[in-house]
């Protein structure tokens, strides 16, 4: 084999490699969708109070970086956003007994896209959430 038939060999595989690594799932790009727009509503809605990095805000507003307590209670997330919440939560070890305040105006698509974002950004990584089990979770709340 020549140098040059080598070299094409080697682009054309190059580029069948890139093609294939560049395809994404269906399952994929819906997760970046919901992941986009749930980055915009938290901008909007979250973000003064739990920080553009999910921080939390001192004593007052928990921090959204503990992957286990997301982990935990993801069923009850949607309605947390949704209804707020009115009881001391321990997140990190350390209880914040602020109330915060529900978004009764959010779809559950919303809702949905924000949990996602939540749970995949500031070093969590737990998937998808569909708004489905958003207005499943909705039913059980107390």
């Amino acid at each position: 084999m020549t140098l040059k038939k080598i070299v094409l060999y080697s682009l054309f595989l190059g580029a069948i490699a890139m093609v294939i690594h560049a395809c994404q799932s269906a399952s994929e790009i819906e997760l970046a969708k919901y992941h986009s727009n749930g980055k915009d509503i938290y901008k909007t809605k979250c973000q003064n109070c739990h920080g553009e990095n999910g921080e939390g805000l001192g004593e007052l507003t928990p921090p959204l970086t503990d992957t286990i307590f997301l982990q935990q209670n993801k069923q009850k997330l949607a309605c947390y956003i949704k209804n707020g919440v009115n009881e001391p939560m321990e997140i990190n070890g350390k209880i914040y007994h602020e109330k915060m305040a529900g978004f009764k105006d959010m779809h559950d698509i919303d809702i949905a896209q924000v949990i996602v974002y939540i749970t995949n950004s500031f070093e969590n990584k737990q998937g998808m959430y569909t708004y489905e089990q958003v207005a499943n979770d909705l039913k059980n709340c107390k």
